[in-house]
């Protein structure tokens, strides 16, 4: 398995748990805490853009 560097966990209210990683191939992870085996990936220009329109508001309709 590729050698994931991952972050610590970000939870918010509750346990609602999930990490970020990367890898020297350039691609992100992201998965629930305790359940890094099962990650979704993507490059690390996918997962910027993700961040970015969290953080511009566009998916504040599902809060």
């Amino acid at each position: 398995m590729t050698e994931i560097t991952w972050e610590e966990p970000f939870c918010a209210e509750g346990n609602n748990c999930f990490r970020i990683g990367t890898d020297p191939a350039g691609n992100a992870y992201i998965a629930v805490a305790g359940q890094e085996e099962r990650p979704l990936t993507d490059s690390r220009e996918a997962l910027r853009a993700l961040i970015l329109e969290i953080k511009a508001g566009k998916v504040d309709h599902l809060l």
